[in-house]
């Protein structure tokens, strides 16, 4: 009676390709994250200078 032949997985090291895809992966949906951001901040901007500039809203405080 023999026993069970089981093959282990062995760790044959780092795949180059699996490392450099998952490696431009993670930075392009970094900088989207980063790009998308800046948009953010860039629309309210435009968006708080266009309602300054029709009068709807001022910076400077009303004395009663």
């Amino acid at each position: 009676m023999a026993g069970p032949n089981i093959k282990h997985a062995a760790y044959h090291g780092p795949s180059i390709m699996k490392e450099i895809f998952f490696g431009i992966s993670l930075s392009l949906m970094a900088g989207y994250l980063w790009k998308r951001h800046h948009w953010n901040i860039q629309r309210r901007t435009r968006e708080f200078y266009g309602l300054l500039d029709r009068g709807e809203i001022s910076v400077v405080v009303e004395d009663d």
